[in-house]
């Protein structure tokens, strides 16, 4: 269906409302005069030719009546049966003739005596077997092609047919043929007529139409720009407001919803920047005391042998507690330089597999604390321009989160590549989290299970961060998880800085799920 639609009209009709309004127009239009013109058309031929008929039939009944009166009244004597029919023939079709009214056909046992170069099969086979099993009092009618055997054309018409009684003698069939030929040039005028009609219906109803779309849709793609200006941060532009309809109040309700946009969006930005502030401000005015404490803690640290038992337990939480909230302002500072827009990449051409290795064999005494075991699973060096800062970074959040959720099973870091991309996915075996949760696991501070204490240090920003980052490299970060068969993270990210990512190496869906039926990827 796509490919289709690339087609002109098809285009035409999906881009265009003034095309569609008109061609439904049209093809509504065209339904209706063509029931209208048929109707018409079978109203007006039924008529023409009834009229015809009528007048036929009353013709052909008054010359037969004549005919039947003078054989009522002939003498026998002096002449015979068919002598008589053959003079009343004659005469019938001299009448005929002058006038162009119509031709006559009399069949007597011997010969068809009328019309002059009529030809015989002028008649129809199945009038001829309704005079022929006739009672002799009625007349029969029928359509017919008048054919001649000299040289006029053929010509439409009509035959009336009846039987003429002869005293002693067999009904002698007689027909009369009228030419319907000026009937049918009307009917040719009144179809020509429709149709034209029809046409000019046709084309001043589209004009009609179409301009009327226009007046309509105008103010509405007057709101779609405003819309679209709007959206592109032009919060200063209005609509044009003219006269006091709809479409007026449609304008005036752009505007009040551009006005109170620009107020909103005016407010957040003063909040986001009081925020964004705050947190740069507090975070670098900790730094001061942060290091004054740490000091004293590695002070405290150093000697501890020397305390008793709750003061050395003291002094080592104390000291685990400074490196988690040592992280928690690096990364408070990391994610203020993120919504300010101030972050920037260091791109450098990397090994992502010597990368990789190194922070898989950093993490790994911090996985076994756990029960886990971390392996990678490469397939070859692969180099690319990205900023190694960072990626360690995401790395290292993806492995410490897999760690903290993987219920001491096996992890996996798989990395992948091609032509265009690099993938590097953090495969766990553990708790995982269900589809609907894929979407928020990326959220500054979110917990699947919020009863579920943090056992290796996690400050609840390293999942946000890394989406960041991922970002900023112009790649991807997707999560898929189910509840008891655990989770993937991939983190896709083109070869060379700029480019645009079209697919990923790695799918999002571990290998080792089978029989999925419904995933949510985010």
């Amino acid at each position: 269906m796509r490919g289709i639609a690339r087609f002109g009209p098809f285009r035409l009709w999906a881009r265009s409302l003034p095309f569609r309004v008109v061609l439904s127009t049209i093809a509504a239009a065209i339904v209706i005069l063509v029931s209208t013109g048929w109707f018409l058309m079978d109203q007006s031929s039924r008529g023409i030719m009834d009229g015809k008929t009528q007048a036929s039939v009353a013709e052909a009944s008054a010359v037969v009546a004549g005919m039947q009166t003078t054989l009522s009244t002939t003498d026998f004597r002096t002449t015979s049966a068919s002598e008589q029919i053959s003079r009343l023939a004659r005469e019938a079709a001299s009448r005929g003739q002058a006038g162009s009214q119509y031709f006559v056909v009399v069949e007597t046992p011997i010969s068809q005596i009328g019309t002059a170069g009529l030809a015989a099969d002028s008649i129809p086979d199945s009038i001829r077997q309704a005079v022929a099993n006739g009672d002799g009092d009625g007349l029969w009618s029928t359509p017919t092609l008048i054919r001649f055997t000299d040289q006029r054309e053929d010509e439409p018409g009509l035959v009336v047919a009846a039987n003429l009684d002869a005293p002693g003698e067999d009904p002698y069939p007689i027909f009369f043929l009228f030419s319907t030929s000026q009937e049918q040039r009307t009917l040719a005028v009144v179809q020509q007529a429709t149709l034209a009609t029809g046409v000019f219906v046709l084309v001043g109803l589209s004009a009609t139409v179409y301009l009327i779309a226009l007046q309509v849709l105008r103010p509405v793609r007057a709101a779609r720009l405003a819309a679209e200006s709007l959206a592109a941060g032009h919060l200063e532009d209005r609509m044009d407001v003219v006269g006091t309809d709809d479409l007026a109040a449609l304008a005036r309700s752009m505007n009040h919803m551009a006005e109170e946009l620009d107020k909103k969006i005016t407010q957040l930005q003063n909040l986001s920047l009081v925020q964004q502030r705050f947190v740069s401000d507090v975070s670098h005015e900790l730094r001061t005391p942060m290091t004054t404490i740490r000091m004293a803690a590695e002070v405290l640290h150093a000697h501890r042998a020397d305390f008793d038992a709750a003061s050395r337990r003291s002094s080592e939480l104390l000291s685990a507690e400074l490196d988690r909230f040592e992280g928690l302002l690096t990364e408070l500072l990391e994610i203020s330089r993120f919504d300010a827009g101030a972050a920037e990449l260091a791109l450098d051409d990397v090994d992502l597999v010597a990368l990789a290795g190194d922070e898989v064999n950093s993490l790994q005494r911090l996985a076994e604390g756990t029960g886990s075991v971390i392996s990678l699973d490469a397939d070859g060096r692969c180099v690319a321009e990205v900023d190694g800062r960072r990626i360690r970074r995401i790395l290292r959040n993806l492995v410490t989160n897999a760690i903290e959720h993987g219920e001491g099973r096996p992890i996996t870091v798989h990395l992948r590549s091609d032509d265009q991309a690099v993938a590097i996915a953090v495969r766990d075996h553990g708790v995982g989290f269900s589809a609907a949760e894929a979407g928020q696991v990326f959220n500054r501070f979110w917990r699947a299970d919020p009863s579920r204490g943090r056992r290796v240090g996690g400050t609840g920003l390293g999942l946000s961060i890394s989406l960041e980052d991922a970002r900023l490299h112009g790649g991807w970060l997707n999560a898929w998880g189910r509840p008891g068969l655990g989770a993937q993270f991939r983190l896709t990210l083109p070869r060379r800085a700029g480019e645009e990512l079209h697919g990923s190496p790695w799918p999002v869906v571990p290998p080792d799920v089978k029989d999925m039926t419904r995933v949510a990827v985010r």
